[in-house]
């Protein structure tokens, strides 16, 4: 069956084009597939059908887009080990590992944990995001471990959504960066968006910038390294790496942000969602979960000649 929802258009987001705006309002979807519903006729404006992505919303405007129904599933189940934290009849908390693609896309199809959790779960995800990411709420990088978040039903991933938009997840990181930062905490407060020069990557600023801020504090100095915790107000892909990036310290083993002679080994961003917490749908109960640091970040720390004395408690 398909949705309708409807927005009348803010003060603050007038002169925003209404692809941008309705990415920003239906925070689980994606701006690509944003822009396909519109071109595809699913937008009024007004009443009025509106195909024009770039047409830029006027406070007070009524913007009304039709979500069609989910595909039928084409991605295959997988029985792929899954480390999961928490479980109940709306939601499951996973530990993803470092390596593992959270979802599919084109031309990778297998070996991520939409599959595995096709395997464990069946056909008890949320249909929200269609065939290729159910019950995917949001997203971690591949080379990035850690805490995830999956609804198993509509109504629980409309409200997580809501809870990530009104940025009240609680969602911090460990990572390691490059260099000696001099002070204990900061916040980077800059938005992201696409680098023109490359679409692969984000940068500050950028094309079709959004909003991003990212608070960090240090947990522990090497001179040459600083071990550092991050708390995400919003959820922009590559935030943390494009943050620090920006600030002159690119995390650890980052070749796509931070400099290209690395060790080899390293093979990834030393980045880890190590907190998740959040609000249950329907018992209303704050719930809090914690995953200790990796062997892999600890064994990186090790060959980088790094002995930390804070580590074991965090």
């Amino acid at each position: 069956m398909d949705n309708t929802y409807s927005f009348t258009i803010e003060k603050e987001m007038e002169g925003t084009r209404i692809d941008s705006v309705l990415s920003l309002l239906l925070a689980d979807l994606s701006r690509n597939y944003v822009t396909r519903l519109i071109e595809k006729g699913a937008l009024t404006v007004n009443g009025r059908p509106c195909t024009l992505k770039k047409y830029k919303v006027k406070e007070g405007d009524l913007a009304e887009i039709t979500i069609p129904e989910p595909e039928v599933l084409d991605i295959q189940a997988e029985n792929i080990p899954l480390e999961i934290v928490y479980e109940d009849d709306d939601l499951l908390v996973v530990n993803k590992p470092r390596g593992m693609v959270v979802h599919p896309a084109p031309g990778n199809y297998s070996g991520t944990m939409v599959n595995a959790l096709m395997y464990h779960l069946e056909d008890r995800l949320s249909s929200i995001n269609g065939v290729i990411r159910p019950g995917i709420v949001h997203r971690i990088d591949k080379d990035t471990s850690g805490l995830l978040v999956v609804a198993k039903n509509d109504k629980a991933h409309e409200d997580l959504a809501r809870q990530l938009k009104e940025h009240s997840v609680v969602r911090r990181y460990f990572a390691l960066v490059y260099d000696n930062i001099n002070i204990d905490n900061g916040t980077v407060d800059e938005p992201i968006g696409i680098d023109p020069k490359n679409r692969l990557r984000k940068k500050v600023g950028g094309d079709g910038p959004r909003e991003a801020v990212t608070h960090y504090e240090v947990l522990e100095r090497f001179g040459k390294y600083t071990l550092i915790q991050c708390r995400l107000e919003t959820g922009r892909t590559h935030q943390i790496r494009v943050h620090m990036a920006y600030i002159k310290h690119p995390l650890v083993g980052d070749l796509l942000y931070g400099p290209q002679r690395q060790p080899e080994w390293l093979d990834g961003q030393m980045l880890h969602a190590g907190v998740l917490g959040f609000v249950h749908p329907s018992t209303g109960e704050y719930l809090e979960f914690k995953a200790p640091i990796p062997e892999y970040f600890r064994e990186n720390m090790n060959r980088l000649g790094l002995v930390s004395h804070v580590i074991d408690n965090i």
